[in-house]
C-alpha cells in the first residue's frame, strides 16, 4: 500500500506541474497530459528498467519509451524530471525561448530522456518497431514501450506499422493507446470513428490487453502482465481507457482542454484539487 500511496503522490505532483507549466506560457496541451499521468508515472517508477543518472541515446541494455503523441509533452517532462533525468526546476522553462523543453519533444537540445522528436502524429510506432528490431539483432533482451493517442490511429502509417510488427514477430514491443475518445476537434466518433479497436488490433495479429489508465493498481497489473507476454512471437498493445483532464474537474468530460491553457482562476482551482505533495519547482 505504501508504494501505491507514493505513486499517487507523484501523480498529484505531476498534475500540478502540468497545469502550472501550461498556464505560465498560456500554451500547451493539458487535457491528454492529465489523462496519461498514472500511466507514465507507473511506467517510469515501477515498470521500466532504465538509468536516469546516465542517459545515453543508444539505450543499450535499457527499456526504452517513445512518446508518439508528442503534444502531451507536459506530463512527459514532469515524469522525466521527477524520475531524475533533469532538475525539476527546468520545468519552469517550458515552451520558452531557447528551452530544452519545447512544446513538442525534440532531440537537438539534448534533453535527457528524449530519444525522438515527436508531435507529427503517426510516426512513433514505426520508430519503436525499429528500436525493437535493433535490440533483437543485438541480443539485447530489453523492451520497447510506446504511447499513442486514439486520434492518432486515424493516421495510415500506424496501420502499416501494426501490420509490419505482427508480420515480423516484433515480440519485445508493448504499445499503449490512450483511448479517451477525445481529439482536438471533438469526440472521436464525430471526427473519424475507430470502430472496434480490440477486434482490429487482434485482426492485425497483436496480443490485446485492456485497462483503466486512471487506476494505479490496474495500470501496474496490466503492464506487468504485458511484460510477461513478451517473447511469445506477437507484439502487444494495451487499449487504455482514460478521462481527458483527469484530476481537474472542469477539464474532464470535454475535448475543449485538449490544447487550451487555464486562466489564473482556473489554475488556482486545479491546484486546490491537487495539493502539493513533493514540492513545486
Amino acid at each position: 500500500m505504501h508504494q501505491i500511496e507514493e505513486l499517487n503522490q507523484k501523480c498529484t505532483q505531476t498534475r500540478r506541474d502540468i497545469v502550472r507549466m501550461v498556464h505560465a506560457v498560456q500554451s500547451g496541451h493539458p487535457g491528454g497530459s492529465l489523462g496519461c499521468t498514472e500511466f507514465l508515472t507507473v511506467l517510469y517508477n515501477k515498470i521500466m528498467n532504465h538509468n536516469p543518472s546516465n542517459f545515453k541515446m543508444d539505450g543499450i541494455d535499457e527499456d526504452l519509451f517513445f512518446l508518439s503523441n508528442g503534444h502531451i509533452s507536459p506530463v512527459f517532462y514532469s515524469v522525466l524530471s521527477h524520475a531524475g533525468y533533469f532538475p525539476k526546476e527546468e520545468l519552469a522553462t517550458f515552451r520558452k525561448l531557447n528551452t530544452r523543453l519545447q512544446g513538442h519533444p525534440t532531440t537537438h537540445e539534448g534533453l535527457p530522456g528524449v530519444r525522438i522528436a515527436s508531435g507529427s502524429l503517426g510516426q512513433g510506432l514505426s520508430v519503436a518497431i525499429g528500436a525493437a528490431q535493433t535490440k533483437k539483432l543485438n541480443g539485447d533482451k530489453s523492451l520497447i514501450f510506446t504511447l499513442h493517442g486514439d486520434g492518432e490511429l486515424q493516421e495510415g502509417q500506424i496501420w502499416e506499422a501494426m501490420m509490419y510488427a505482427a508480420g515480423k514477430k516484433i515480440d519485445n514491443l508493448i504499445a499503449t493507446v490512450d483511448y479517451n475518445h477525445k481529439q482536438i476537434d471533438g469526440d472521436i466518433d464525430d471526427v473519424m470513428p475507430l470502430g472496434d479497436l480490440n477486434a482490429k488490433w487482434k485482426a492485425f495479429g497483436w496480443t490485446v490487453l485492456n485497462m483503466d489508465g486512471n487506476n494505479i493498481e490496474e495500470v501496474i497489473t496490466t503492464l506487468e502482465k504485458a511484460k510477461s507476454l513478451t517473447g511469445q512471437g506477437k507484439p502487444i498493445v494495451i487499449i487504455m481507457k482514460t478521462e481527458m483532464g483527469n484530476g481537474v474537474d472542469f477539464m474532464m468530460g470535454t475535448h475543449k482542454w485538449h490544447g487550451s491553457p487555464p486562466n489564473d482562476e482556473q489554475l488556482a482551482s486545479a491546484l486546490a484539487q491537487n495539493p502539493e505533495t513533493l514540492g513545486d519547482y
